[in-house]
């Protein structure tokens, strides 16, 4: 892939994993992620789903982009909202699947200003912790 043929998003996260082969499948094969590209000699791979992208590595003890202690669940203080347009599909394939949801899927409708906009949304944590929250957008409503 050229670099011209490839659109990178101005926030990208990087998620160090524990085993890169769980998370990758949990990514990839679960959540319906597809990488964009990988490079296995590092245990990595950036990863997209419409246009949420994500970038997976393998813990090592050298890693350079680690400020402390990797102690589970790791990501602790913060959730990665990620838009789709076929939550209650994802939803019922995570629960054929017997993950377990840390937040059960429900309507949500948050102000914005003057009015308010609506997601159906469901928050799972991937194989180290991390938590996702998919959502899928309903429209504006005026202030309930």
């Amino acid at each position: 892939m050229k670099p011209s043929e490839f659109a990178y998003n101005a926030l990208v996260p990087e998620l160090i994993c524990s085993d890169f082969a769980r998370s990758r499948a949990f990514y990839v094969d679960l959540l319906g992620f597809r990488p964009a590209y990988e490079r296995p000699e590092d245990l990595f791979a950036y990863l997209e789903r419409g246009a949420a992208q994500l970038m997976i590595e393998q813990f090592s003890e050298d890693g350079s982009w680690l400020t402390g202690e990797m102690t589970q669940p790791y990501g602790r203080g913060i959730n990665l909202q990620i838009e789709i347009d076929d939550l209650d599909e994802l939803a019922a394939k995570l629960t054929r699947a017997g993950s377990a949801f840390f937040r059960e899927p429900v309507d949500r409708w948050y102000r914005v200003d003057n009015y308010e906009t609506g997601q159906r949304q469901f928050l799972v944590q991937d194989p180290d912790g991390y938590l996702l929250r998919f959502c899928q957008h309903l429209g504006e409503r005026p202030i309930q």
